[in-house]
C-alpha cells in the first residue's frame, strides 16, 4: 500500500498560534474563558478542556480572562468584554484581523462590501460587523441576482469584493466573475481575494493528490469550513473519498481495498490525527 500525505496537512500559522498561545496562557492564569471553540477541531477543543480551558457562549458566563478564538468575533462581542471589564486574550487569526481592517477602511471611504462567504460561519459573521451598514454576504451563486438588482437600483458607486479566508477558491472566482459581468459598468470595483495562502495551497494540494490515487481521507472537524471544501474538492476529483475527523472513525476493511491512498487533513487537525491514520494503514 503506497501512502501519500500531504505536505500542507495540520495547523496553520492562525490555529498554531492560537493554540499555543492558550495553553501559555493556562500556565499564568487559573481560570480562562473561551468565547466559543477556539478551532473547529473536537480532539483540540477537548485536549483544552482538560488542561481547563471554559467553553463558553455568552461573554457574561465569563470572569477574569476570556479567549476570543482564531475565527474572530464581532465589533459588539470587544464592547461587552470592556462592559464586563475582562481581561482580553485575542488570539484572532492575524489574517482574519487584516481582513476586517481592510473592512473598516473601505466602508469608511464609502464603498458597498459584499462579503463572499458561509453566512453562518463564526469568521463571517464576524467581518461582516466590520463592513458598515451598505454591506451583503454572498454565500452562493442564488444569492447574485438580488444584490445586483439591490446594487443597481441604489446606483452604488464604489463596491468592494472581499471574502472569508477560507472560502472555496473557485467559488470565490465564479462568484466575482459574475459580479463582474451584471454590476453597473459605471460602479467603481475593487477585488481583494482575502482567502489566506494556508486555504489555497491546501485546496491545490488535495485536487494534485486526489489525481494520483485511489482512495482519499480527508482528516478534520466535521464543522470546519476549510476542512470540507478539502473533501468537496478531494470527491470531485476521486469518488473514493472519505471525511473523517480521527483514526477511531477510519474503517479499515474498506481502506485496506486501495493500493494507494491519499491523506490531506484541515487547517485545525493536530498532528497527532494525522499520524494516528497513517501508522493505522501501515499495520494492514
Amino acid at each position: 500500500m503506497k501512502i501519500i500525505v500531504g505536505k500542507t496537512a495540520g495547523f496553520c500559522f492562525g490555529v498554531s498560534n492560537a493554540v499555543n498561545k492558550t495553553k501559555k496562557a493556562l500556565k499564568e492564569n487559573k481560570e480562562i474563558y473561551c468565547l466559543g471553540e477556539l478551532v473547529h477541531n473536537k480532539e483540540v477543543t477537548k485536549e483544552l478542556e482538560e488542561s481547563g480551558v471554559l467553553f463558553i457562549n455568552k461573554v457574561e458566563e465569563a470572569c477574569n480572562s476570556i479567549i476570543i478564538r482564531a475565527h474572530g468575533e464581532p465589533k459588539e462581542t470587544y464592547e461587552k468584554i470592556k462592559e464586563n471589564k475582562l481581561n482580553l486574550i485575542d488570539l484572532t487569526c492575524p489574517k482574519v484581523m487584516k481582513i476586517h481592517d481592510i473592512a473598516e477602511e473601505y466602508a469608511k471611504n464609502g464603498f458597498y462590501i459584499l462579503l463572499v462567504g458561509q453566512k453562518k460561519h463564526p469568521e463571517t459573521i464576524g467581518t461582516i460587523s466590520y463592513c458598515g451598514k451598505t454591506s451583503d454576504i454572498i454565500e452562493k451563486e442564488e444569492d447574485i441576482d438580488k444584490i445586483v438588482d439591490k446594487l443597481n437600483k441604489i446606483n452604488a458607486k464604489k463596491i468592494l469584493i472581499i471574502s472569508q479566508t477560507t472560502f472555496s477558491i473557485e467559488k470565490f472566482e465564479n462568484i466575482t466573475k459574475i459580479l463582474m459581468e451584471r454590476i453597473n459598468k459605471t460602479a467603481q470595483i475593487e477585488i481583494k481575494n482575502t482567502i489566506c495562502n494556508a486555504t489555497r495551497l491546501r485546496q491545490e494540494e488535495v485536487y494534485e493528490i486526489a489525481k494520483k490515487v485511489e482512495l482519499m481521507i480527508i482528516i478534520g472537524g466535521k464543522n470546519s469550513s476549510n476542512t470540507d471544501k478539502l473533501y468537496k474538492i478531494s470527491h470531485s476529483i476521486c469518488e473514493n473519498s472519505i471525511l473523517i475527523e480521527n483514526g477511531q472513525e477510519l474503517d479499515l476493511n474498506y481502506a485496506k481495498k486501495f493500493n494507494k491512498i491519499g491523506i490531506m487533513a484541515g487547517a485545525s487537525t493536530p498532528q497527532k490525527s494525522i499520524i494516528s491514520v497513517v501508522e493505522m494503514l501501515k499495520k494492514v
